[in-house]
């Protein structure tokens, strides 16, 4: 590291390859030791810690201010370096070999008693005293590896994307709304009094107006700000790395970003990873029940409509689809209804179940199977001894969604994956339109500016049902991390979209007018994606809560108690926006 005034050297660079030297630390008070005339101080900065040596008989000053000092007070040292005692050593610190016996000590700053504690990987706070005292809750090693590991996903990001010739540009935080799915956040506007900016739900219309620009190639680490419920993988701030590309087709796109996350974790992880496999949305839903699959266990779902229709179990035979999971465990009966209860949540009606025995069924539903049936499912199934079999029949994508939650219950469950395992996969050719029912009208499955297949531009109106988009998703480890698509480049088959699900064409013109006339003027064909920055790190790191990758971020209600943000203004400041506030 390079030399500054106060430090020759941080806490976590030297080794006996220093021994003699004269060096200068400086950092925060982590632990202490006395044994008789000697006082052994940690000193910690992010950097790792070095073990300090006062010794009265060598310099009674520093040993009596040493003596008062207190956990995380701020020092600066001068001593020398020299090795530990035999059978000190300590080998989990890259300085574990060597001490600084000190010659002088500058007190920066005293340290009250934390309102929490920062030591080992362990946390006794809860979430709002973490977040209230953040910048304490950052000083544990744990959050400093968190941040040093985004950083170096964002730096292994833009290395790739400058070698490919990508322009890192930025686009407006300030912009006109244009409600694309989440409420925005509204700014109003002093100087424009009466009207209001909104914060961006994303960069994409800036990216497609770059691409009509002749940009060619453009990336951005951007903020995100939507207005909507939290979760663990959710904030009203996010960050994207946000491309797009210029006279691309699909394969091209998935093509550089598969290869920015093989860079991304060779240089940060040091993982190779493999070619990412390629599943339709359909093929997802069969076999995995999920659009988003977790692809590193089996447990894939069976249709077994056919031989359900057989049975005198009316339920089956009035199902449009009855399909099941195959459990290699003989589950208890408590273990069964904690799985209803899930398969409930997500509108199933029930969860039948059969347990195998050898060659036989029994227990659950067994009963209504007859011999040919049963003989049929462990045939085609090709059933093992003590396994369970879950079955849930009703509407094809309601069962399909349910039997995907209880996989990856069970996958949870069952300890059935190991969380260093990496597994990526790519889903495409999902439908363009999904159906609102409770609004009686169909909608985006992404977003409008998605382009359908070629082979629906025609007449996508008329069978909106069959219409696939060219769009897909990247998962990991069954977490979506990216969306991307082919954009819809031809201003008339814009608005055609937009017609289509409800938009006229006056309100159309007056939210994206400036983007359809831009595309009048000659707009190539382009794609890209948004990757969601924060869940890659957080998954990286074998974390669920994004919260813990994220040096500031919100708690469950949107609220920071850092800084006590959203807060009331005073009436001055409403004033000159020429608001006034409902009582």
């Amino acid at each position: 590291m390079t030399q500054t005034n106060l430090r020759s050297n941080t806490c976590g660079e030297l080794t006996l390859k220093n021994k003699g030297n004269e060096v200068k630390l400086a950092g925060w008070m982590h632990a202490k030791r006395i044994h008789g005339g000697i006082i052994f101080i940690d000193l910690r900065d992010r950097y790792g810690l070095t073990q300090l040596v006062f010794d009265s008989s060598h310099n009674k000053d520093t040993y009596k201010i040493a003596e008062k000092l207190n956990k995380e007070d701020v020092l600066s040292i001068n001593g020398k370096v020299r090795p530990r005692a035999e059978g000190f050593t300590n080998k989990k610190l890259k300085t574990g070999e060597i001490e600084v016996l000190i010659d002088t000590i500058n007190l920066i700053s005293k340290a009250e008693p934390l309102p929490l504690d920062i030591e080992g990987d362990e946390i006794n706070a809860n979430e709002d005293t973490r977040l209230k005292y953040r910048y304490l809750d950052l000083r544990r090693d744990t959050m400093q590896k968190n941040l040093l590991i985004r950083h170096k996903v964002t730096k292994a990001a833009r290395d790739y994307f400058d070698k490919l010739n990508f322009l890192e540009i930025e686009t407006p935080m300030l912009a006109r709304s244009t409600p694309e799915g989440a409420r925005d956040y509204l700014v109003p506007s002093r100087v424009n009094k009466g009207t209001f900016y909104a914060l961006p739900q994303s960069p994409q219309l800036y990216k497609q107006l770059l691409m009509i620009s002749g940009c060619d190639r453009y990336f951005q680490i951007a903020r995100c700000l939507r207005d909507e419920d939290l979760r663990a993988d959710r904030q009203p701030e996010h960050t994207q790395i946000d491309l797009e590309i210029s006279f691309v087709d699909a394969d091209g796109v998935r093509k550089i970003v598969e290869g920015l996350f093989k860079h991304i974790f060779k240089e940060v992880l040091k993982i190779k990873l493999n070619d990412f496999p390629v599943f339709s949305y359909q093929e997802a839903m069969d076999r995995f029940g999920i659009d988003k699959p977790d692809i590193r266990f089996a447990l894939e779902l069976n249709n077994i409509t056919e031989t359900a229709k057989k049975t005198d179990f009316n339920i089956f035979k009035q199902a449009e689809y009855v399909g099941c999971l195959i459990v290699d465990k003989n589950l208890s009966r408590k273990e069964i209804d904690k799985l209803t209860e899930t398969a409930k949540i997500y509108k199933a009606k029930g969860l039948a179940y059969v347990k195998s025995k050898d060659k036989k069924l029994d227990e659950g539903i067994a009963k209504f199977l007859d011999g040919s049936v049963q003989e049929e499912l462990v045939k085609n199934l090709k059933l093992k001894n003590e396994q369970t079999l879950l079955f849930v029949a009703d509407k094809k994508k309601t069962a399909q969604t349910v039997l995907g939650q209880l996989r990856n219950e069970l996958r949870d469950k069952l300890e059935l994956v190991k969380p260093d395992d990496f597994k990526f996969c790519w889903v495409n050719d999902f439908p363009l339109f999904s159906y609102n029912e409770d609004e009686k009208r169909w909608e985006p499955e992404h977003h409008m500016f998605s382009m359908p297949k070629t082979e629906f531009i025609d007449d996508f109106e008329k069978r909106p049902e069959e219409v696939l988009g060219d769009l897909w998703d990247l998962t990991l480890n069954g977490v979506e991390l990216a969306s991307g698509s082919i954009r819809v480049s031809n201003p008339k088959i814009q608005e055609r979209i937009m017609n289509f699900i409800g938009m006229s064409k006056k309100e159309a013109h007056e939210k994206f007018g400036f983007l359809l006339d831009a595309y009048k003027y000659g707009g190539p064909v382009h794609g890209g994606m948004g990757i969601g920055l924060d869940r890659v790190v957080a998954l990286m790191l074998g974390l669920s809560d994004i919260r813990e990758v994220i040096a500031f971020p919100k708690n469950k209600a949107a609220f920071s108690p850092l800084d006590e943000s959203p807060n009331v203004v005073d009436k001055k400041q409403l004033d000159e926006l020429n608001i006034s506030l409902k009582k």
